[in-house]
C-alpha cells in the first residue's frame, strides 16, 4: 500500500514537472529582445497571420525552445547513465571526453562539410562521441582493479583536454573555418530551425529508449558491481548498452546545440536527491527537470547583456561549475 501510494506521489510530482516545462517553453516564446504578448504566441500556434511577431515565433523562438528542451533532456539523461556505469559522482558528456570528441570531429570535417548538412553532421558528431568514449573507457579500465572513479575521471579529463588543444590548433589555422564555428563551440541553441531538430530526433528518441529499458537493471547497478552480479545481472551487457545510450544522447545534443557543459552533472544529483536510487523514476525526471533548465538557462541568458544575447553555454557553466565544485568536495570527504 505505501510502495503504491509512493507510486501516485510520484507521478503527480513528474505531472507537475512537466507542467512546468510547458510553462518554460511558452515563456521562452514570448520573452527575449522583444517581448511578445501570449495572445500573438496562441495566435501563431493556431495558424498566424503572417505578421512579424508570429514569424519570429514560429521560425526562431520555437525552434530554439525545442531544441532547448531536447538537448537538455538528452544531457540530462545522458549524464545519469554516465555516472552509474562509472560509479563517478561527476561524471558526464563533458567531464569524461565525449562532448569533446564530438566538436573535434566536426570541426575536422568542417573543411568539406557545410554544418548546414543535417544528417551528414549528426553522424560525424555520433562519431567523434563514439570514438572518445570508447578510448576513455578503454583507458579508464586498464590495470588489475578494472575501471575505478579516479581512473575514469582522470582518462576523461586527459581526452577532453586532447580534443580541445586538437579543436583549436585547427581554428587558429583556418580563419575561415574559426569564424563559421565559433558560436557553436560556446554551446547555443540560438539561430537554429526544426529541420536541425527533425535530423536528430530519431537519435535522441532512441537513446531515451536504451536508458528506459535499462533502468530496471541500472537500479540494481548503483548498488556496486558485485552486488548487481551476484543477482544475475550482466554487468558488460547493461554497461555496453548505457553506454551507447549516452553515445546517441550526447552526440544528437552535440550535433543541435554544440557543447553545452554542466547539465548532465547538476541535473542526475538534483533528482537523486528527491526521488533516491530508482532510475525507474531517475531517467523520467532527469530528461523533464533537464529541459526545464536548459529552457531556463537559455531565457535567462536573453536578459545579461542586453540587447545582446550570452550563448546559453555561458550560463551552464555559470551555474555548473559552482556545483561541479561541489560535488567533488563533498565526494572527496566522503571517500
Amino acid at each position: 500500500m505505501e510502495s503504491r501510494q509512493l507510486r501516485y506521489y510520484e507521478i503527480i510530482r513528474l505531472i507537475i514537472s512537466l507542467i512546468s516545462v510547458m510553462l518554460a517553453v511558452a515563456a521562452s516564446i514570448a520573452f527575449g529582445v522583444t517581448d511578445i504578448p501570449l495572445s500573438a504566441v496562441w495566435e501563431s500556434f493556431a495558424g498566424g497571420n503572417g505578421s512579424n511577431d508570429h514569424l519570429v515565433i514560429q521560425t526562431t523562438r520555437v525552434p530554439r525552445a525545442f531544441i532547448a528542451a531536447s538537448a537538455g533532456a538528452s544531457l540530462a539523461v545522458a549524464g545519469a547513465l554516465m555516472q552509474v556505469i562509472t560509479s563517478n559522482p561527476i561524471a558526464s558528456p563533458s567531464t569524461l571526453g565525449v562532448n569533446s570528441g564530438a566538436v573535434f570531429f566536426i570541426v575536422l570535417a568542417a573543411g568539406w562539410l557545410d554544418l548546414s548538412g543535417l544528417q551528414a553532421l549528426t553522424w560525424v558528431a555520433l562519431l567523434g562521441a563514439a570514438i572518445s568514449g570508447c578510448i576513455v573507457f578503454a583507458l579508464g579500465s586498464i590495470g588489475r582493479d578494472g575501471m575505478t572513479p579516479v581512473k575514469i575521471t582522470l582518462a576523461g579529463a586527459s581526452m577532453a583536454a586532447f580534443f580541445y588543444s586538437l579543436t583549436q590548433g585547427m581554428m587558429l589555422s583556418d580563419g575561415k573555418m574559426f569564424d563559421q564555428v565559433l558560436v557553436w563551440l560556446v554551446g547555443s541553441v540560438a539561430g537554429r530551425d526544426m529541420n536541425q531538430l527533425e535530423a536528430v530526433w530519431p537519435y535522441m528518441g532512441a537513446g531515451m529508449l536504451i536508458a528506459l529499458f535499462l533502468s530496471r537493471k541500472l537500479s540494481v547497478l548503483s548498488m556496486g558491481d558485485d552486488i548487481a552480479r551476484s543477482l544475475g545481472q550482466n554487468i558488460v551487457y547493461i554497461k555496453i548498452s548505457a553506454a551507447a545510450a549516452v553515445i546517441l544522447l550526447a552526440g544528437a545534443s552535440v550535433a543541435v546545440a554544440g557543447p553545452i557543459a554542466f547539465i548532465g552533472i547538476i541535473i542526475p544529483h538534483v533528482v537523486r536527491f528527491f526521488v533516491g536510487t530508482d532510475y525507474r523514476w531517475i531517467v523520467p525526471y532527469c530528461a523533464v527537470l533537464g529541459a526545464f533548465l536548459l529552457i531556463s538557462a537559455d531565457l535567462g541568458s536573453r536578459y545579461i547583456a542586453m540587447p545582446k544575447e550570452v550563448p546559453v553555454g555561458v550560463m551552464t557553466a555559470l551555474l555548473g561549475v559552482p556545483f561541479f565544485i561541489y560535488i567533488a568536495r563533498k565526494g572527496g570527504r566522503t571517500s
